[in-house]
């Protein structure tokens, strides 16, 4: 006798809702921070801020640079860590 499980139907993991609510948060952010001009900051000195690790920022800057339309998203420059420069599209 042979029980097979039936197969889940649901595409979205708890991973996906969590990554999306991490991206979101941080789009947010620089959406308020960068809405009266551009903005240079290091993912260190805002990872308090979005309660994220600069590691993550880091990872979704890249995201966003690609995905954010109402943001213009570049790396700046390179000291030590990353300067990420941001300006409403």
């Amino acid at each position: 006798m042979s029980a097979t499980a039936t197969p889940s139907t649901d595409v979205t993991t708890e991973t996906d809702s969590t990554e999306e609510s991490k991206e979101e948060r941080l789009r947010s952010y620089l959406r308020k921070r960068a809405e009266d001009g551009e903005l240079y900051f290091k993912s260190k000195f805002i990872a308090d801020d979005v309660d994220l690790s600069p590691k993550e920022i880091g990872a979704l800057m890249v995201k966003l640079s690609e995905s954010a339309a109402d943001l213009q998203i570049e790396k700046w420059s390179y000291t030590g860590a990353t300067t990420w420069r941001v300006e409403p599209a």
